[in-house]
């Protein structure tokens, strides 16, 4: 899964962003509105999580613009103002869910998996395949009954290739949804990845190279 964190207070935003890293998931952070429709034009995000008050662009702004485009991340909108109206307000603008600051971090994440759930096509919050099982919440793989220990990124990996249900999935776009934007698009990180990913799965091989296409589980 792929984020965007939007948040003007440059702290607690690289705080947000090492947090959900820590979570396996790949963060982009923007400091205002400006630069989180820049970033929103060129990257493909599953969850956007939005402060309301930023500069140069108000996140209200930077909410309805995404939604008039028909953006499809999910918005999770941050706010110091929790008040009912509040919320009510942030919810009409298109956004789909909201919390006020200051909040549980535990809780944070456990939103952003939610939405991005439904940022594509509904799938199970436990995906197996192959008699490999993974459970982004607890951050857990099996293969079969067998524990299987991953870097966040391998996890990251193997979360895309079981999301894609059985489909290949590109170099490219496993590039998109488990690393950031200041990856080299040139780098082998996928192919090294995929190799200790294999090894760490074991015997008999469930992830399959689909020449010049990509993979598959």
């Amino acid at each position: 899964m792929r984020v965007l964190v939007v948040e003007d207070e440059r702290v607690l935003a690289d705080a947000i962003a090492t947090g959900l890293r820590r979570d396996a998931l790949a963060v982009d952070v923007a400091y205002d509105g400006a630069g989180a429709l820049e970033r929103a034009s060129v990257n493909a995000y599953d969850v956007i999580v939005l402060d309301r008050d930023l500069p140069k662009v108000h996140g209200d702004e930077v909410c309805r613009r995404l939604v008039d485009e028909r953006y499809p991340a999910r918005i999770i909108m941050l706010t110091a103002a929790g008040e009912l109206d509040d919320r009510v307000e942030g919810l009409t603008l298109g956004a789909d869910d909201y919390l006020a600051k200051p909040f549980a971090f535990k809780e944070l994440i456990a939103r952003v998996r939610a939405l991005g759930r439904r940022a594509a096509a509904p799938r199970p919050p436990v995906l197996e395949r192959a008699g490999v099982r993974l459970d982004p919440a607890r951050r857990e793989v099996w293969r079969e009954s067998r524990p299987v220990d991953l870097t966040r990124k391998e996890f990251a990996v193997l979360e895309v290739l079981l999301g894609a249900d059985g489909a290949v999935v590109s170099s490219e776009h496993l590039l998109e949804k488990a690393w950031d934007e200041h990856i080299d698009p040139f780098t082998n990180v996928v192919r090294v990845t995929m190799m200790t990913l294999r090894k760490k799965l074991g015997e008999p091989a469930v992830i399959e190279t689909v020449p010049g296409v990509g993979y598959r589980l």
